[in-house]
């Protein structure tokens, strides 16, 4: 998921130089947005196996 973004991010940079600014802010939310949801999935994957007695995948 976090490629994904990246992915999304690079495209938003690569419009954006190229003066697509509606594909540009488009691809900036959209990287936004999966970022948001890798972090939240992140943390809750850590909470997890610290309830479980696990270490996290690192």
């Amino acid at each position: 998921m976090l490629g994904w973004a990246i992915t999304f991010f690079i495209v938003a940079i690569v419009a954006a130089v190229f003066g697509f600014g509606g594909i540009a802010a488009a691809a900036t939310d959209i990287a936004k947005i999966l970022f948001v949801v890798f972090l939240a999935l992140f943390v809750v994957s850590v909470i997890f196996h610290l309830v479980r007695g696990r270490k996290p995948p690192l």
